[in-house]
This record gives structure tokens, sequence and C-alpha cells, in this order.
């Protein structure tokens, strides 16, 4: 059902679609206050879409136009039709809210069906979401897809890692949707009560929400002896279901028919060369409520080139190596939170957490980086643990091309989060 013809068209009819689509969507984006003006001082129209090529002549849309346009400056229907909102916490300013009519909400569950489908979900599996509800788009959109799809679907939220644990084990649960920081998390905690976390029931388990390296990606796999499928989506484009992992795991297709990608130079914005790392742009092409037109996505990817052996002609982008405003400046060189953790979980001796600590030293900003070390590697010998210290920050260098203050703690000794990992601390 969830695996159709659309998802192996011929990139001319997917093409075709995608033109004729976004025309639509410029139609109705001109609808709201906010594209109206835009569009018409950029002179476009959708007469100027005649290729796919051609939406690079649309003008792009910022966070800071979302909330600019708060609270409903770029809704292209009467507040009539829309029956649901999400928003940002907000919580150091205006937050950005995106809304939804009765069709966008369908469409959004048939995307996320046809993702999970993807990965190997099928209706006969007990579907766990681990992820918060309300406001934040993983819970609901996640929810409603598992739905659709048949599963039986347990709305467990987050944290309360017993519960989860128990719910699990009571209702056999086969698949999870889980942020790769907290799989990890909720394993440790088997591991110490002296279980084995392979003996949970679970096969497959659904991680996005937080960028994470391959390396994590496979601790996760063999801590809890499953298959873990890597997901991508924002809350602007939906949520959830953007892009998605199928059973080859070697990259996300992007649902090409319900949506627009673009890398680019974050710094030219102008289109990278296949296989270049850039910055995701974004066009919706079938929402009603509160259509978006290039939204400058601040994630940085790359599209897969070839075709994937799955059948399924929808490019592939890699996993997000990071953000274009994450990056870090230290000594004058650029560098990305993620290039850390790729090189610290392929330490053996390395643990499940970490912490960049950026401070100022003298006016400039320095990196200390503390690494939690696994305990049969924290011993007693200072001149190990030294030696130890020395190999992890000559790694460090090679990829970062600085030396940071590599500090070695005892596992568990960092804080741990039920929810995103805050990898990056800012010291006063």
């Amino acid at each position: 059902m969830f695996y159709s013809p659309k998802e192996g068209w011929s990139q001319d009819a997917l093409g075709a679609t995608q033109v004729s689509r976004l025309r639509e969507t410029l139609k109705q984006a001109a609808k709201s206050p906010f594209y109206h003006a835009r569009l018409a001082e950029a002179g476009v129209s959708p007469e100027t879409i005649r290729s796919p090529e051609d939406i690079r002549r649309l003008p792009l849309t910022t966070k800071d136009d979302l909330r600019s346009a708060y609270p409903m400056g770029m809704c292209s229907v009467p507040s009539r039709e829309l029956i649901r909102l999400h928003a940002s916490s907000g919580t150091t300013g205006t937050p950005t809210a995106i809304l939804y009519t009765k069709n966008d909400i369908q469409n959004w569950a048939s995307l996320m069906a046809r993702s999970l489908y993807a990965a190997g979900v099928r209706p006969e599996d007990v579907f766990q979401n681990t992820s918060g509800y309300g406001l934040f788009t993983g819970g609901l959109g996640i929810h409603y897809g598992a739905e659709m799809l048949g599963c039986l679907t347990i709305p467990a939220g987050s944290g309360n890692t017993k519960r989860q644990l128990k719910l699990i084990r009571d209702f056999q649960v086969s698949v999870v949707h889980i942020i790769p920081s907290y799989a990890l998390y909720m394993g440790s905690v088997l591991v110490q009560e002296g279980i084995d976390p392979r003996e949970l029931p679970i096969s497959r388990a659904v991680i996005g929400a937080e960028p994470h390296t391959e390396a994590v990606r496979s601790k996760v796999e063999s801590l809890l002896g499953l298959k873990a499928f890597n997901s991508y989506g924002l809350s602007e484009m939906n949520g959830p279901g953007v892009a998605f992992e199928c059973e080859e795991q070697n990259g996300m297709h992007v649902w090409e028919d319900a949506f627009v990608a673009e890398i680019l130079n974050p710094e030219t914005l102008e289109p990278v060369d296949e296989g270049e790392i850039g910055e995701l742009v974004m066009t919706t092409l079938t929402r009603e409520g509160m259509p978006l037109v290039r939204y400058r996505t601040r994630d940085l990817t790359r599209f897969i080139p070839g075709r994937c052996p799955c059948g399924r002609t929808h490019r592939r982008i890699d996993r997000i190596k990071g953000r274009a405003d994450d990056m870090l400046i230290i000594k004058g060189v650029n560098i990305y939170p993620m290039q850390i953790e790729q090189v610290l979980m392929n330490i053996r001796e390395v643990g499940q957490n970490y912490v960049i600590e950026i401070f100022q030293d003298r006016e400039m900003d320095q990196m200390r980086i503390k690494v939690e070390i696994r305990d049969e590697y924290f011993v007693e010998d200072m001149r190990a643990l030294q030696a130890l210290q020395r190999r992890i920050a000559s790694l460090l260098r090679n990829e970062i091309l600085i030396t940071p203050k590599v500090e070695l703690v005892q596992h568990n000794s960092l804080p741990q989060t039920q929810g995103k990992a805050q990898r990056v601390v800012r010291l006063d």
C-alpha cells in the first residue's frame, strides 16, 4: 500500500510533477500577506516555472522571515480552514509557528507512513513513540504515520525510562522511535541493572531529531541488538517524514513529489556539485495552509550520487553533518561539532558521552573536550591515561586542524539527558 509506483518514477516524470506542483504552490503562497509581497518584489509568478531548475529564480525564505510574519502572516487560507498548529518553544524570543489544514495533516501522515514502510515497518509491528508530544512535531507526526500504516501505536512520550522499558516488554514492542542519545542512555540503564539490552523484543529503531554519526548509529545497533534507520525532518517542512532511510541504510530518500530539495553553498547561495556538502534548502509542494518557498534549513548535507538498490528513484541525502549556524570558529579554524563526534566515537576506549566546552583565555575562544572513558580503560596508571589523552588529542587535531584540550573523565560522570544531548557548552 505504501510502496507505490510514485516511488519508482522516472526523473522526467518526477520533474514534470515538481513543475506542476511548484506552480500551484506559488499560487497558494501568494494568498498569504508575506509571499504576496515577496513574490511581487522578486517579479516572479507561477509562469516563471518551466523546469525544476527555475526554482532558483524564486526568493529564499529564512527563519527570521517566519518570526517576522508570526503569528499568521504566512498563512494562505482563512483561519477557519486551519486545524493544527505546531511551534518552536519561543523561550528566547518570537517563536516560529506552522499551521496546517486537514489535507496537510493527511498528506503528512501519508508521507510518514511511506517513510516507515521504506524502513521495513509493517502493519503487524507494535510501534512505541518516545518523542515528546505537544507543540513538538515528532510526537504527533510520527504517531499519525504509524497509525495510518496500521501499527499498534503506543504514545509513550519522552522520559520515564522505567515506564518505557515496561511498555516495551509488556506489549512486545518491535519498533521504537527514539533519539540516538536516549537510546544509548536507555541501554546503559539496563546494563547497570545487569540486563542485556539485546534481550528486548525491539528489532528496529527509527532515530533522528539530533545530528549523529555513523559510529553512534553502530553503537545503538550493537548495544540494543537491532537495526537503526536514520530520518530527517524539520517543523517548517511538516516535521518528520521529509527524508528517510530505506532498508539499504545508505542515505535518506527525500520524497520529491512533496518537496523540492536544493543544496547550496551557504555563502554564495549557488548550487554545489553533486556529492558536495552544502546547505539544504527546501520547498513544500503539497501544503495548503502555510506553503514555504526555498526555506533555508541551515542543515549541512549532500546529495548521494547514483541510484539506490531498493528501486526508489527519489534522491538521497546524507546524514546531517552539522548546521551552518552551529559552526565554531576556534583560532581561525571552522569546526563543526559532528567532526569531533566522528573521531571520538571511533576510539574504543571512549564511552557514550562527551561535552565540548568553549571558554575564553586572553580574549580568545579556546576548546576543551571532556570525554567519558569506559570503566575498563579508566585505570589508576597515570601514564596510560596520559598516553590515551595525547592520542585522542592527536586524532582530533588530524580532523579539526587544532589541538584541543582533552580531559578524560569517568564513565557516567557527565550530565545525562533523556532529551536531545547538549554537546556544546559555552562557559562565561
